[in-house]
């Protein structure tokens, strides 16, 4: 079964937390990226830049039209996931416990099974 285990960001959050636990939680990721590499789970991980620099496209009658910013005002915003293949969706919440970001207050870690997936190959 493939799981994504979805970070949400919350910059008030981020931005009341010290250095050193700002810290704690970066290197925490790289403990966890080992982990469900060695485990065989691990199948990809991204990390996505500030929604600032994100731009939302919609068609109307049949026209493009570009706007700056997220697609929606919010306080949290999609920061970035993992995807990971593994037996159950018991084992998929105990992956999402390990992420270091779960163990910030008011921060948490969203964990949806895939339905379908397509690849392309390069």
């Amino acid at each position: 079964m493939k799981f994504l285990l979805i970070m949400h960001n919350n910059p008030q959050i981020w931005e009341a937390l010290t250095d050193e636990e700002r810290q704690k939680v970066m290197s925490g990721h790289g403990a966890f990226i080992e982990t469900v590499t060695k485990s065989g789970e691990m199948i990809s991980t991204a990390v996505l830049a500030d929604p600032s620099q994100s731009a939302v496209v919609r068609v109307r009658g049949g026209v493009p039209a570009v706007t700056d910013g997220p697609y929606l005002e919010a306080k949290e915003y999609l920061g970035g996931y993992y995807m990971v293949e593994c037996d159950s969706r018991e084992r998929a919440l105990e992956l999402a416990a390990l992420i270091p970001d779960a163990g910030v207050e008011g921060l948490g870690i969203e964990v949806r099974q895939i339905v379908f997936e397509d690849t392309v190959d390069r």
